[in-house]
């Protein structure tokens, strides 16, 4: 299983929000290059990039900080967070990403959705953040009335590099990965499954890893020292 770090930017500073939260933040550093040379020692061989401030104002919002880690890592990196349209796409894997997550304009634009994964082959994730099993967008400030399996199973023979899941209801805070959400999703297509939410603890990601998902991403535990990147890389 993949251990992905997460680090979410904001006004060019590493944060992390609670539910999704924007009046929850902490703020756990002010240079993500540093922050991310910070987790590629400690063994980190993936990273998940999130520009809030993209997601809720529909466009990237935090690209200098993206081109400064970029540059100080030599790791793959994704990102999501404000991902609209084809010349976004374009620009952001000739930065040097090595995939992007999208969300909101799968669930509202299916079609250009699916013409982008044609057109970007494994380069595409798709990210779908659930509040009680439907899906949130726009830097989950809505709620739709489309259930997250359904999303995932209207995408489910597309050339995707993988699905990010994300419970808001657990994510940022500290208590538990929403486990049987998790393998349910995994269960519910073929596509690679890499979890997000609520990781805090190494017993979260060995559950993860029996419920057969394929990465698992962690944010507020490592920056809080719930989990040590050493001791996940190593066993997984």
């Amino acid at each position: 299983m993949q251990i992905w770090p997460a680090i979410d930017l904001r006004g060019g500073n590493c944060v992390r929000l609670r539910q999704g939260d924007y009046q929850q933040e902490t703020v756990f550093g002010t240079d993500p290059a540093e922050m991310a040379k910070h987790w590629v020692s400690l063994g980190g061989e993936f990273l998940h990039l999130v520009d809030l401030d993209g997601a809720r104002d529909g466009k990237p919002s935090n690209l200098k900080a993206v081109r400064g880690i970029l540059e100080a890592v030599d790791v793959p990196c994704e990102l999501g967070g404000g991902i609209r349209d084809e010349q976004t796409i374009r620009e952001l894997l000739d930065l040097g990403l090595s995939r992007l997550v999208i969300g909101t304009l799968a669930l509202r634009n299916p079609d250009w959705f699916k013409e982008m994964c044609s057109q970007f082959p494994g380069k595409l994730v798709l990210g779908i953040d659930a509040k009680n099993g439907f899906v949130a967008t726009d830097g989950w400030l809505e709620v739709s009335q489309k259930k997250a399996i359904e999303l995932a199973q209207q995408f489910a023979d597309e050339p995707l590099a993988a699905i990010v899941y994300t419970d808001i209801a657990t994510d940022g805070m500290m208590r538990g990965a929403n486990v049987p959400a998790m393998r349910e999703m995994k269960e519910a297509v073929r596509i690679p499954i890499v979890a997000s939410g609520g990781v805090t603890t190494m017993d979260d990601v060995r559950k993860l890893a029996a419920a057969g998902l394929d990465g698992c991403i962690i944010g507020r535990a490592l920056y809080e020292g719930t989990i040590d990147l050493r001791d996940a890389v190593a066993q997984y």
